[in-house]
């Protein structure tokens, strides 16, 4: 055993950075909650480690960043450049002519590359491979050195069909390297070989967009961490859930979009799996957001796409996470027409909510729970500040929300978490109705630093059977970044309808694909107990546009996959009558797409180490109680320390759970029980989990 044990998960948000430090020597674990610093992320990161001692005694450092999620929203990547096919210039404008409103007579839409920083070159593959016109490099050095001249830090080549023939854009590449001043180039070959130009244009764009802003952030933080006498390993987890090297983000930042939140759902399965749930719905309430996303059978759902805004489509493997702005710091205001909204606009972490003191006189969500009581003014979350300010965040809810709606300031607070509530069911119910799940089969796991306080509402509003709010709700993500396996995802474009296969060649290219996904996990530096392989081909009937992802049964071995026709047709058959109960007699089938995953499992996280302790008890976890409003009214709450309650535990609402990074309110017809790893099990009362 190496004397470094110390694995530490971080994942960055808006306005906190968590943290979850593990010593694999002893078993022993310690958490941490610090303000993030917006703008320059890796203070916060800095100061949370600073809080387990030395950086330099640390083994391994995983990392969910939002980096890449932010700049992507807020449209501040960096300014880049993109070489395409002539005649094929606008096809991140033209995208499938989808429009921002659908039913308005108007639209907008501004793509990450300005028109005149996309150049085209002479050249052209045709849909087989066969190369008709090759690309001269010349050209190609000279539209990159005009596109640095114009400002672009980072270079996009895109060649129509560079899925079925790569050599052009290799060529493009190498002649674009010459000249351009950093390492800042790539083709779409190698960012997404799979069919469709749009989606292939647009994932490559928006990886150029990021490399230099995540590329400098990751830089920053090797700098810092080398300057404290880190030598461990560094990882950054990626949006599918797994874990990856700096290289590979620094390479493929497009792959960090959705960084953070994947790591949470990550923790949230499994915590939901070990305490006996197999359905859940996941909610993440941080400070700026409320990410969702549904469980089934133990297992998250992976989607081959998403679009992070309208028209920046990535299409790479992702967690299927729903966002909506609705977070601790959202900013509550009555619009134009009179109505009550809470968020996007997000206060952050500074100047944070009205509460705070740091500046802010806008209501948030925080500034409504504390003047209900259901935060403890006295015990913020994070520790960096004192105390809260009531009476400031109940005159700005007044002003800002009363006023304008004719209520006093409790109904204007109560009115605020309602529609904020309101709201995160709407999420739920996105994930879970609309995508044919029956919710009351479904337990809710609310984490994040404000998940755990609205744990009634998403009981009540949605139908939801009960929910689970894991030991450290304000954490969670954290803890995914240490639990999460090493994965990496690859895409390659097959085109060719089922008759015509030839099985000894797809079984080539599933061995291909799976060692370099395997290279690239090993690369990783990370211990695993073993490596998996799953393939899966996108396939439709022929005629038809969009596909269905069907997993293939096999293994990799040194004699093959045993892949076969039957095989691929009966798998198929399966997929497509689970998708849309029926099959397409008489036509034929295509396979689109074969996707190769590698996966590192890490060794197991026994989550029984977050278990209270055998000596906890109830009397002990008992604190003096206070008054909380509910339902238009004040009520006399029990409050307890929730890390002090013993396995067992039952209690009646209305009642508080408090611990340092996060509150738990059990509403007055709901009651909870802990379970034998410290989770709180809450459901209505009366009712069975």
């Amino acid at each position: 055993m190496s004397s470094k044990a110390g694995l530490v998960g971080v994942d960055v948000g808006g306005t906190f950075t968590d943290l979850f430090h593990f010593d694999e020597a002893t078993g022993h674990f310690r958490t941490a909650k610090v303000p993030s610093n917006r703008g320059d992320e890796a203070v916060g990161f800095l100061h949370g480690l600073a809080q387990f001692g030395a950086v330099a005694d640390l083994s391994s450092i995983v990392h969910g960043t939002t980096v890449g999620t932010n700049a992507l929203l807020e449209r501040k990547g960096a300014r880049i450049g993109l070489i395409t096919t002539a005649g094929f210039r606008d096809v991140l404008e033209m995208r499938r002519r989808d429009r921002r409103h659908t039913w308005g007579l108007w639209g907008d839409f501004i793509p990450v590359i300005d028109r005149d920083m996309r150049v085209e070159v002479a050249e052209r593959v045709l849909a087989d491979g066969t190369i008709r016109q090759a690309v001269d490099p010349e050209d190609v050095a000279r539209a990159a050195r005009a596109l640095h001249a114009a400002g672009a830090e980072a270079l996009a080549i895109c060649f129509l069909n560079a899925y079925a023939n790569p050599a052009n854009e290799e060529v493009a590449r190498a002649a674009a390297l010459g000249v351009w001043p950093n390492a800042h180039v790539e083709c779409s070959s190698r960012i997404l070989p799979e069919i469709r130009e749009f989606e292939r244009t647009s994932t490559t764009a928006l990886n150029a967009y990021l490399q230099p802003v995540v590329g400098s952030y990751l830089a920053k933080l090797d700098a810092a961490l080398a300057s404290q006498d880190f030598t461990g390993r560094f990882h950054i987890v990626q949006s599918n859930g797994g874990v990856m090297s700096t290289e590979t983000a620094r390479r493929l930042p497009v792959r960090t979009a959705l960084s953070g939140p994947a790591a949470g759902v990550i923790a949230a399965a499994a915590i939901a799996r070990a305490a006996g749930f197999a359905n859940v719905i996941t909610g993440d309430l941080g400070g700026t957001s409320f990410d969702v996303s549904v469980v089934v059978e133990g297992e998250t759902a992976l989607a081959a796409q998403t679009t992070v805004d309208f028209g920046l489509v990535i299409r790479t493997p992702m967690i299927e996470i729903t966002t909506i702005g609705a977070g601790g710091g959202s900013i509550a205001h009555v619009d134009a027409g009179g109505f009550l909204q809470v968020g996007p606009e997000s206060a952050g972490s500074r100047p944070g909510p009205v509460c705070y003191g740091q500046g802010n006189t806008r209501p948030t969500l925080t500034d409504a729970n504390v003047v209900l009581g259901r935060i403890n003014a006295e015990k913020p979350i994070g520790g960096a500040l004192a105390r809260l300010d009531v009476a400031a965040a109940k005159a700005a809810i007044a002003q800002h929300v009363g006023m304008p709606l004719g209520l006093d300031a409790m109904a204007a607070a109560e009115a605020i978490v309602r529609v904020a509530d309101s709201r995160m069911a709407g999420a739920i119910r996105l994930v879970s109705i609309e995508r044919g799940h029956d919710p009351g089969k479904f337990a809710a796991v609310p984490f994040g630093g404000g998940g755990a306080l609205h744990v009634g509402a998403l009981l009540k509003d949605v139908g939801l059977k009960a929910a689970l709010v894991p030991r450290y709700p304000g954490v969670t993500s954290a803890l995914g970044c240490i639990i999460a396996d090493i994965r990496h995802d690859h895409v390659q474009t097959v085109n060719l309808t089922l008759d015509t296969l030839n099985p000894d060649a797809l079984d080539a290219r599933m061995r291909a694909t799976a060692d370099a996904a395997i290279a690239v996990v090993r690369e990783a530096g990370l211990s695993v107990e073993r490596i998996d392989t799953m393939f899966e081909l996108d396939m439709h009937y022929i005629g038809q546009t969009h596909t269905v992802a069907v997993p293939l049964p096999v293994t990799l071995s040194p004699a093959g996959t045993g892949i076969s026709h039957a095989m691929i047709r009966s798998a198929f058959e399966a997929a497509y009558r689970t998708s849309f109960s029926r099959l397409l007699d008489g036509l034929g089938m295509r396979i689109v797409n074969l996707r190769t995953a590698a996966i590192g499992r890490r060794p197991h996280f026994d989550l029984s180490a977050l278990a209270p302790d055998a000596d906890a008890s109830l009397a002990a976890a008992t604190r003096p109680s206070r008054a909380v409003w509910f339902a238009g009214a004040w009520h006399d709450t029990a409050v307890y320390d929730r890390l002090a309650l013993p396995v067992g535990a039952e209690i009646a609402g209305p009642a508080i759970l408090e611990q340092p990074d996060a509150t738990t309110v059990i509403d007055p017809d709901l009651r909870a029980r802990v379970d034998r790893l410290g989770n709180v099990i809450v459901t209505r009362a009366g009712a069975e989990a």
